[in-house]
């Protein structure tokens, strides 16, 4: 029997059956479905992850006290970051293009007859630049206004409409009172959106460091220390002489431990995406799940077929049919019922991604591999489980099978 002529038999077997084949690929089309829409949902959730880490910068580092700590019992309160130790790293450090400070405490604010209790932060001018935040309408205070303790503010995109302010045009000239100290608002944020460890900006008022130090917080001590190294390939070698500069600051000595901690937007990045890995491959596995069942219903409908079918064989095979030539047919249909399954499951997983993205705003990443890699999967399913029905068809004896009934 010639090539063409076997996968002719086969398509016209399916043809034959149509309910029966339908039914059984519609196994295959929930599995590769459930495979693409999974994998998009965690490639969707990495590409949220990086696109906010890379919008706190790539040369973010963040420095915290930390506890001390010995066989793992602390023996010593955390030593408070200062001014000190920003003013020494400015004026020492050589890998770091910006240092900045910070305070910030919630505190009750009103406009006019709208109130919201919310995190005001004192920071210095170059919050901007070291935290990757734009403007949106107005400006940032200057060198002058921080150094003279003037009492203006910036507001996050969140504040706008926690104090039902009419827009952040409108307000910009306005006042507000801050724990009852009244500030001139002189700017808005454009917003950023959740940034996990590294605050929640949309919703923070950013005041003069020096106002916030001397009107509000009255404390010496740094909630936060934010640098900036030069470039991303300094960013290593810049934690290494951090720690050199800060452990010469704080006079540790060679043999304790640092009494802070530093942290980069790298190792958040590390962090979550591993997490976001590792969450990816659980949905993918669980999906897979599915399409391993679908192989088993293609291996359980084929050895019935060739139950059915034994006498079909034996002619066949009296006709001059070969081993091979009915191995290749049954292996032909369970591979087409796979195909046309992974081509209609790969449609319908596409078509679930994105109501997803749609419908319940999940963020979702539809790749070209992905589809590839289910519809060669189901390829692979129907090659390894229709071999056994294959196998046992072509070793069917043609007198037995002439004679079944």
């Amino acid at each position: 029997m010639l090539l063409a002529e076997t996968f002719r038999v086969a398509f016209d077997s399916l043809r034959a059956n149509k309910m029966r084949s339908l039914l059984t690929m519609l196994g295959v089309v929930i599995g590769v479905a459930a495979v693409i829409a999974m994998v998009a949902l965690g490639n969707g959730a990495k590409k949220a992850v990086e696109a906010r880490v890379a919008s706190m910068g790539t040369r973010l580092l963040q420095v915290d006290a930390a506890r001390v700590q010995q066989g793992g019992v602390a023996v010593s309160k955390p030593v408070r970051m200062t001014e000190t130790d920003a003013k020494y790293l400015r004026d020492h450090a050589t890998l770091l293009a910006e240092v900045e400070p910070q305070q910030d405490r919630d505190a009750q604010v009103t406009y006019r007859n709208q109130n919201t209790h919310t995190q005001i932060t004192g920071a210095t001018t170059n919050f901007l630049t070291v935290r990757s935040y734009e403007m949106d309408v107005g400006r940032m205070f200057t060198d002058v206004e921080d150094q003279a303790r003037t009492r203006v503010a910036v507001l996050g995109s969140d504040v706008i409409v926690n104090l039902n302010m009419p827009s952040a045009d409108a307000v910009i000239g306005e006042f507000i009172r801050i724990a009852g100290v009244q500030f001139q608002v002189i700017g808005v944020l454009k917003a950023k959106g959740s940034q996990g460890n590294f605050g929640e900006p949309d919703s923070q008022i950013i005041i003069p460091f020096q106002t916030g130090r001397f009107r509000m917080f009255g404390t010496p001590y740094l909630n936060d220390l934010f640098v900036m190294a030069e470039s991303e390939q300094n960013v290593p070698a810049a934690l290494v002489e951090m720690e050199q500069l800060l452990r010469r600051s704080h006079h540790i000595a060679a043999d304790k431990p640092d009494d802070f901690r530093i942290r980069s937007s790298a190792e958040f990045l590390a962090l979550l995406t591993s997490t976001t890995d590792t969450f990816s491959g659980l949905l993918a596995g669980i999906a897979s799940v599915s399409l391993l069942v679908g192989g088993i219903g293609i291996m359980n409908i084929m050895l019935v077929s060739v139950t059915e079918r034994t006498r079909e064989i034996g002619v066949r095979k009296a006709l001059g049919a070969t081993r091979l030539n009915i191995l290749l047919q049954f292996v032909t249909e369970a591979v087409a019922l796979c195909l046309l399954g992974g081509l209609s499951g790969a449609a319908v997983g596409v078509v679930a991604a994105e109501v997803m993205r749609v419908r319940f705003g999940w963020n979702t990443s539809i790749g070209v591999s992905s589809i590839f890699l289910g519809f060669f999967f189901s390829a692979g399913i129907g090659l390894i489980f229709g071999v056994w029905p294959a196998r046992r068809a072509a070793t069917l004896d043609p007198i037995t099978a002439l004679r079944y009934e």
